[in-house]
């Protein structure tokens, strides 16, 4: 069998979201980024323009205030993704808030579509119940 098929720019992205995360976490000293958290990276296809979607945890912080030290913080990301990746071009970092909701529902729904509910009506279908009182 051969290995399955990923483009580049995928690749690349989930490099990105790893080293991004490990950057906002350990690298930035301002402490109202302990609150983000990387949730996708998105690249076009020359790799120039890194999309990178974050979250809020909590409601300590104020979305707006991160935004802007987020894009404030954006050169220092590009800098450190460029001496932590091996890259040609290092992509411009653009920081987006995630919906969330709305990628949520939509994973939802490729899951239903993929695994339906079955409706047998049987009670104790969980992990470890084998219904036969625990003799192998």
């Amino acid at each position: 069998m051969s290995k399955p098929a990923y483009k580049r720019s995928v690749r690349v992205a989930d490099q990105i979201r790893m080293e991004v995360a490990d950057i906002l976490a350990r690298k930035c000293k301002d402490p109202r980024l302990r609150f983000v958290t990387v949730v996708d990276v998105e690249m076009n296809n020359d790799m120039r323009i890194a999309r990178v979607y974050v979250s809020l945890l909590g409601n300590e912080v104020d979305e707006e205030d991160v935004g802007k030290i987020l894009k404030n913080a954006a050169g220092f990301v590009r800098l450190e993704l460029g001496r932590r990746l091996e890259l040609r071009y290092t992509p411009e970092v653009v920081f987006w808030f995630d919906s969330g909701g709305s990628r949520a529902d939509k994973i939802g729904q490729i899951l239903d579509a993929v695994l339906p509910i079955e409706e047998s009506g049987r009670e104790g279908d969980g992990w470890g119940e084998s219904g036969d009182g625990g003799q192998a």
